[in-house]
């Protein structure tokens, strides 16, 4: 008979790697180009199968490896983003980093010309051509897990992702239009089917879930999932997809770094503080907060429920996952991070902040697109 499992010992460790989705902008107008077939290809060259095309002709996706530390995800990152670029500039665009294009793109937008893109274009019919259609996130996969544990985890860390949201905002502007948020990407996503807040589930629920939204049409495959978090359905992971794609590397390596902090966290028995459930509705209004107003939000704390300022949670949650941080030596380095965009601010603040210095919003992309390709 095998020993039961030691409460007193932590959770494994676990990887992490990072999916980041790009707009390929030109050079002189600023606007998205369709340039796809040809930087991936080249990409490719470099990175192999980690650079991916996206639903869009004027997208591209770049995939770090799982690592175990925070110092090799910086580099896996710094490395497919200085292939990518390479390949843009050989085919006459840019590579981008924000949430929704920030100048008018040119309509109708082209989907990528493979079978399962030109099916789902069909199926979410208008959808692929509206305003801001270029959507482009920066998704965390978390591992090794059993989808079992991914499903707990999702459940567990339902209440902490509008912190992650808020800090992640980097869409305030969306085809030339500023709405008055820092992330436009949520609100253009929600047309499409399943996406916001996972729902709790075990793996029967999720089965059934799945089994259903396959049935009635809703979804084309199981990849056709948009939760804020779900398991991976070709990797051991849980896949958190709650952030726009971040020109500034150092967001995206604190997005990871205190996603796996908060995963080792949740996981440990040993962890004497649990997240509160959060109804859908709160939850629902907490996202919608984040969006609106980023670091400056008020959000619900997830360990008392009391509305907090966002600016104030982040620091909270370095310190509530501190023992975690502490077993991957990474605790100086999330110090130091969420320090620094504290003081800084979030992308949509650089956003803002480079309109107001220039004036316009060809500078705009210009500046996301310095920070994206000079990550140091």
């Amino acid at each position: 008979m095998s020993a039961a499992p030691d409460a007193r010992r932590p959770p494994p460790l676990l990887r992490f790697g990072v999916e980041e989705e790009f707009l390929l902008t030109g050079p002189r107008s600023r606007v998205t180009v369709p340039a796809a077939v040809e930087v991936v290809a080249d990409a490719a060259r470099t990175l192999g199968p980690r650079a991916q095309h996206e639903f869009l002709a004027t997208q591209v996706e770049g995939c770090t490896r799982p690592v175990t530390t925070a110092t090799e995800l910086r580099a896996e990152l710094a490395d497919t983003r200085a292939a990518l670029a390479a390949a843009a500039d050989r085919a006459g665009c840019r590579l981008t980093a924000t949430g929704t294009p920030v100048l008018p793109s040119r309509h109708p937008l082209p989907v990528t010309p493979e079978p399962r893109y030109l099916l789902l274009a069909e199926r979410v019919d208008g959808v692929a051509d509206q305003i801001g259609a270029e959507l482009s996130g920066c998704h965390v996969h978390l591992g090794d897990l059993t989808q079992r544990q991914a499903l707990t985890l999702s459940a567990r860390m339902r209440g902490w992702l509008p912190l992650f949201q808020a800090f992640c905002a980097n869409s305030p502007f969306c085809e030339g239009t500023d709405h008055g948020t820092a992330a436009n990407r949520p609100d253009r996503y929600a047309r499409w089917p399943t996406f916001g807040p996972a729902p709790v589930l075990d793996e029967p629920g999720y089965r059934a879930a799945l089994d259903r939204l396959l049935a009635d049409g809703v979804v084309l495959d199981r990849r056709m999932l948009y939760w804020y978090a779900r398991p991976s359905e070709h990797l051991p992971t849980l896949e958190v997809r709650i952030a726009d794609s971040n020109a500034d590397l150092d967001t995206v390596l604190l997005l990871a770094v205190l996603l796996r902090a908060l995963a080792h966290t949740l996981l440990d028995p040993r962890t004497p503080a649990r997240p509160l459930p959060v109804p859908d509705r709160p939850l629902r209004l907490a996202h919608r907060r984040a969006a609106t107003a980023a670091l400056d939000a008020r959000l619900p704390d997830p360990l008392t429920g009391r509305l907090r300022p966002a600016r104030r949670l982040l620091p909270d949650l370095v310190e509530f996952t501190a023992p975690a941080l502490r077993r991957t030596h990474e605790l100086g380095l999330a110090q130091q991070l969420s320090a620094q965009l504290l003081a800084t601010g979030c992308g949509a603040d650089r956003q803002r902040a480079a309109l107001a210095r220039h004036g316009h919003l060809s500078a705009v992309v210009d500046d996301l697109t310095h920070r994206t390709t000079h990550p140091d």
